[in-house]
């Protein structure tokens, strides 16, 4: 059982980006200390956007133009992307890694940390994006 659980974690890199979004790409590509830029990292059953080994975090990128949503639309984006980052961090976590989430714009991280504030400090603004 630890074998099966130790070879699920190991991160194995994945020489391209899934989504072929090249603004989503650039900024995975751009994580600072990312191990593997270019491409994604599978762990856990999962593709992630980036990996920084020396400190163990997986990353996933929002490129989202949040700012620019009608607040439905905010709101719709926000239930969304928290189901699926709740999913991904707790994949994460379970082997491991630390988790964060870069997004645009301080609008969106603010809208994300009020919806669930366990996302509080794990939500970065990606400044190099």
């Amino acid at each position: 059982m630890e074998r099966e659980r130790r070879r699920r974690c190991e991160p194995v890199p994945v020489p391209y980006h899934r989504g072929g979004n090249r603004l989503h790409d650039k900024c995975a590509d751009r994580i600072p200390n990312s191990s593997f830029p270019g491409g994604d990292v599978f762990v856990n059953g999962k593709n992630f956007d980036a990996l920084q080994l020396a400190t163990r975090t997986l990353w996933e990128v929002k490129t989202d133009n949040f700012d620019t949503y009608p607040e439905a639309l905010r709101e719709f984006v926000i239930r969304d992307q928290l189901a699926k980052l709740r999913i991904e961090r707790d994949l994460a976590r379970a082997c491991g890694f630390d988790f964060r989430v870069g997004v645009r714009s301080k609008a969106h991280e603010e809208a994300l940390e009020e919806a669930d504030p366990t996302f509080d400090g794990l939500i970065v603004v990606m400044d190099w994006c």
